[in-house]
């Protein structure tokens, strides 16, 4: 009887219809598959069971997460050959349902159950979150947040650095060679230009994170800052930082909902990679809330992740492995839905930045500071937590390169009546420092 691994590449190839792009190294030692290939560990037969309870994405994740499946070698390779082999998507021609009419497919199924051996299916990895449906209510945003920021402050510094900045950094100069510190501060001072601040203003910092935007615009543009955020952690990590930075007098971190907040008008509000986790059928309301937030000429920047339009725009299919390890609940929609939407709220739109590149550099950044402190990243949560990290951003890198996701910066103000903006005549007119 042919080897393990000679047995699954083949089961594979006949359920895919197509040559498995990597190698694969079965529980028994053997190998299957091109030579030089990323090399797809699947450490025990349970990988299976895990891949044919859950087809597709959902149980190639939790095979990942439990450290049953491990890829060795590149791993940016095998995401991007393993990413058409994904085929439980509604959007894929190879959708379960249909490929279950095909004989050989059905073949391939049977076989691959009983490669994968008798015993019961296990349970998901304890990093999973389970939960009855998408609610967006202020309890299930409160508990959403939390399991993504909640991790552990030094995990997180791990990861992103000195900056605690957790949205892509802007790299002003043509070539990408600035370290990621000087890149993420001058993310922070185009936000900042972006939003006119001047000393004695007020801005409103939805989603602050750790305090990075909000300390860098009290200290550099005079402003005073309420920075909100659902984080525990984020808000005790922020509040000191502040007062180590000698700013209590002008910046205060709440641990509160933007819903909540009901001492306006600003003058300026910032939202950094916060409206991802607000929610499709939410987003109008968002955008309400802020723009009765802001006192008239006041300005809002939203930086946003965005999704490519689906055809005729059917409804947004939530990505499995994202929804359940990463951001419960979170939801993208294209930038022309957003812009739509920040519009019927009353703002007018007047300038859109793509950052596209830049996020993936980032998370590139991001995915070597994990890799090059991995024992330390472990001690500090989980392996299948820092797992969960490490595939997430390595993925999430690829989708920014081959564009199926973007980021954009999206400035809007709220006109008076008058028609007086207060905007410059020409665009761009801010820039990063090293532009001026």
């Amino acid at each position: 009887m042919p080897d393990a691994a000679l047995r699954l590449t083949r089961l594979l190839e006949q359920l895919t219809g197509a040559p498995l792009p990597v190698r694969i190294r079965a529980w028994d030692r053997s190998e299957a598959g091109p030579p030089g290939a990323p090399t797809l560990v699947v450490r025990n037969r349970r990988a299976l069971r895990r891949l044919l309870l859950k087809p597709g994405e959902l149980g190639l994740a939790r095979a990942w997460v439990s450290g049953d499946l491990e890829v060795e070698g590149d791993l940016y390779a095998a995401l991007d050959a393993l990413s058409g082999l994904i085929w439980d998507r509604g959007e894929d021609a190879r959708g379960l349902g249909r490929a279950l009419l095909d004989p050989e497919v059905r073949a391939a199924v049977r076989g691959l159950v009983r490669l994968a051996g008798p015993p019961l299916p296990p349970a998901p990895p304890a990093e999973e979150v389970r939960r009855p449906g998408h609610l967006h209510t202020r309890r299930t945003d409160r508990r959403a947040i939390s399991h993504h920021y909640d991790v552990g402050n030094d995990f997180y510094g791990l990861v992103l650095g000195p900056s605690m900045v957790y949205s892509c950094a802007y790299w002003a100069a043509p070539e990408p060679a600035a370290a990621l510190e000087q890149a993420q501060r001058d993310k922070l001072e185009l936000v900042c230009r972006k939003l006119g601040l001047k000393p004695g203003q007020r801005l409103l910092d939805v989603g602050c994170g750790w305090g990075s935007l909000a300390i860098h615009a009290a200290r550099e543009h005079g402003v005073s800052v309420v920075g909100v955020t659902l984080s525990q952690e984020q808000a005790a990590y922020a509040r000191k930082r502040v007062a180590e930075e000698g700013l209590t007098d002008r910046v205060e971190i709440r641990v509160q909902d933007y819903r909540d907040v009901d001492d306006g008008p600003f003058d300026a509000i910032s939202s950094i990679g916060m409206a991802e986790h607000v929610g499709a059928e939410r987003y109008l309301e968002y955008a309400r809330v802020l723009y009765a937030l802001l006192a008239p000429g006041g300005r809002l920047l939203n930086h946003q992740i965005g999704r490519r339009p689906q055809g005729e725009e059917s409804a947004y299919q939530i990505d499995a492995f994202i929804d359940a390890y990463v951001f419960p609940d979170g939801e993208l929609q294209p930038i022309g839905v957003t812009v739509s939407a920040l519009e019927r709220a009353g703002l007018e739109v007047r300038d859109v930045e793509s950052l596209r590149e830049h996020y993936a550099l980032t998370l590139r950044r991001w995915v070597a500071n994990l890799e090059a402190e991995w024992d330390r990243a472990v001690r500090l949560t989980s392996p299948g937590r820092a797992r969960v990290w490490r595939l997430y951003m390595a993925a999430s890198a690829l989708a920014f390169e081959h564009n199926r996701i973007g980021v954009n910066q999206v400035l809007a103000v709220k006109t008076p009546d008058s028609g007086e903006s207060g905007m410059p005549l020409r665009a761009r007119t801010w820039g990063a420092p090293a532009q001026q």
